[in-house]
């Protein structure tokens, strides 16, 4: 890790003065500032979460036979997450989905697409997703790092106007902002790299499988929510009620329910259960539209975060009462 720390804190130096460069040319080559952080973070984040999975006793056998599906998987979940992410400028301009090296990747994506193939692999493994989730999460925030220092670099993401003495100037033409902004880039890289290392330590004292799924996904959504008060360039919006929120966190704990019991009840009954739980949503869904409340306004990455932790508590309790071994 110190190597990695050594490395971290080089490229981020870099980033600050590369700060005005969304690429580099060379002759006829363009290298994209982004893309360069984040090939460094996929090549550190792919060791670290190897040697993660041996430490932890995970055999990494199937990784190694099937690296060319986790490396597809890894590729169009990244791709996919930011198209999605910037959907609007891809409607507009649906050719541009097939320009693959413009730098525009999501690294949450890639994780999520690596994630998908951990979870067909391990239906009929001995170990379980969770005991992966657990080397795969760590790797993750130290990609993240590293893919938020690129973005710092290239202007993307870029914060909101700022009076504070670290307040950054970008002099290119997709930031709106010609005042010093938020360096939020670099907020959540710190933040990324700092969680790293917490999880890690998490890791040694942990006695149940999850604890770093759930230390890491908690506090990475708490810190989003916060942090994305401080980003200034445009992403989807989000209006919800408090009500909204409630039906939310009912869902997902009927859900858990539904996945405590599955095995204590017929098909029949759990087909009920689903039914029933669905009859209810569809109709608070209509029914919403003449309720008046007032709503709040969140970033399309602060929802998110909040479904990702919602989803993270259920899916870590329902495990370890599946699995009080684990």
């Amino acid at each position: 890790m110190t190597r990695i720390l050594a490395l971290f804190a080089f490229f981020a130096f870099f980033a600050i003065l590369s700060s005005m460069f969304e690429a580099i040319e060379f002759g006829p080559f363009i290298l994209w500032t982004h893309l360069l952080f984040l090939l460094l973070g996929v090549w550190l984040s792919t060791e670290f979460f190897l040697r993660l999975a041996l430490s932890a006793g995970l055999s990494v056998q199937h990784v190694r036979d099937h690296s060319w599906h986790y490396a597809a998987a890894f590729a169009l979940g990244g791709r996919i997450a930011a198209i999605l992410g910037e959907y609007r400028v891809y409607v507009r301009d649906p050719v541009r989905m097939l320009v693959f090296w413009d730098g525009n990747f999501s690294f949450v994506g890639a994780a999520a697409g690596v994630g998908a193939v951990l979870f067909l692999a391990t239906r009929d493994s001995r170990t379980t997703f969770l005991q992966w989730l657990d080397v795969l999460l760590p790797a993750t925030m130290l990609g993240l790092s590293f893919d938020w220092i690129g973005k710092f670099a290239a202007g993307q993401a870029y914060g909101a106007p700022t009076d504070a003495f670290w307040g950054v100037t970008y002099d290119v033409p997709h930031v709106r902002y010609a005042v010093p902004v938020h360096p939020v880039q670099l907020y959540y890289a710190i933040f990324y790299f700092a969680l790293t290392f917490l999880l890690l330590v998490v890791r040694k004292h942990a006695r149940r499988a999850g604890a770093e799924t759930l230390a890491g996904i908690v506090t990475a959504a708490v810190v989003t929510m916060v942090f994305e008060y401080f980003r200034g360039d445009f992403v989807g919006m989000v209006f919800a009620t408090q009500l909204d929120f409630l039906v939310l966190v009912l869902l997902f704990v009927s859900l858990g329910v539904l996945a405590v019991i599955e095995l204590k009840i017929s098909q029949r009954a759990m087909r009920l259960y689903v039914g029933a739980l669905s009859a209810l949503l569809m109709i608070y869904l209509v029914a919403r539209q003449w309720v008046s409340l007032p709503t709040m306004e969140l970033r399309s990455t602060q929802f998110a975060a909040l479904l990702a932790l919602l989803a993270t508590v259920v899916y870590v309790v329902v495990h370890r009462r599946r699995y009080p071994h684990l």
